[in-house]
């Protein structure tokens, strides 16, 4: 795998990019530019990485990461459902920090550990999001600014623990998306840290102490938080026995799942899919 500093192809006469992505998964490795991002979710459900951040995501979701955060969207396979997205990127400094873009700057300065708006409060900003696709020039960058500009408004939260100001090291990069590739093929079966360390050239301690300094937590606290994601997509939205779900997660035995379930999210997973299953996601 070639990881990676994305290329983003702007060129001297554009400084924003604005695009709908439509396929069956989102391939993108996980990865970081120098370039500002926000992504809305139109389909598809899945896990996102946002700096150390791992949590679920889903559709109407409506995410902005400032530069060089590293960050990727695994969408859990579903032939009956596209992959979509709306996406803008755009040059840092593009806009004058003037007094009156100050709360821009700020919201941008945030994005730094990525951030996740409130989904109600942001729908009257999505119909003019969904139209800088078709903008370009000088309509584009007024819709841009604009569409920031009434961000600042909307509640959000931050995602990563950890601040992402400065370019990672490519080493840094094509370990960290080797092991996110790695976990996504393979966390339905057995992983042991001799597997994982192997994978990039180090050894069971040192990969310990490099994976804790990027995602500030243990590997196999990692593992688990992306199975038990995994685990709630599928309690949502299949009628899996919870036992077979546990299994397909990685699993060997239900009263594990059980307690790795509900240190998440404090409940059991038959509790979860009660009070979740008739929500449309």
């Amino acid at each position: 795998m070639k990881p990676i500093l994305e290329s983003i192809q702007l060129g001297t006469k554009k400084s924003i990019i604005a695009f709908k992505y439509n396929n069956d998964n989102f391939e993108t490795p996980w990865h970081f530019h120098p370039e500002h991002e926000l992504t809305y979710i139109v389909s598809s459900y899945g896990t996102k990485f946002i700096g150390d951040f791992v949590g679920p995501f889903e559709p109407e979701e409506l995410i902005l990461v400032r530069s060089n955060v590293p960050h990727c969207w695994r969408n859990n396979i579903d032939e009956h459902v596209k992959s979509k997205s709306i996406v803008i990127q755009w040059n840092q400094r593009i806009f004058n920090e003037a007094p009156e873009l100050y709360p821009i700057f700020d919201m941008l300065s945030n994005a730094s550990r990525g951030i996740i708006f409130d989904r109600e409060k942001s729908k009257f900003i999505i119909e003019d999001l969904k139209k800088l696709p078709l903008k370009t020039g000088s309509d584009l960058y007024i819709g841009l600014l604009t569409i920031l500009n009434s961000l600042t408004e909307v509640p959000y939260n931050t995602l990563s623990n950890t601040s992402f100001s400065k370019d990672l090291s490519s080493i840094q990069t094509s370990r960290m998306s080797k092991i996110h590739e790695f976990v996504s093929q393979k966390y339905d079966k057995k992983i042991t840290l001799k597997d994982i360390s192997s994978l990039i050239g180090l050894s069971e301690q040192a990969f310990s102490r490099f994976f804790l300094k990027m995602m500030g937590r243990s590997f196999f606290t990692f593992l688990n938080e992306y199975r038990i994601n995994i685990a709630t997509r599928m309690l949502i939205h299949t009628d899996e026995p919870i036992s077979q779900i546990g299994f397909a997660c990685g699993y060997e035995s239900t009263p594990f799942f059980f307690k790795k379930f509900k240190m998440i999210h404090q409940t059991s997973p038959g509790n979860y899919r009660k009070k979740y299953k008739s929500i449309k996601i």
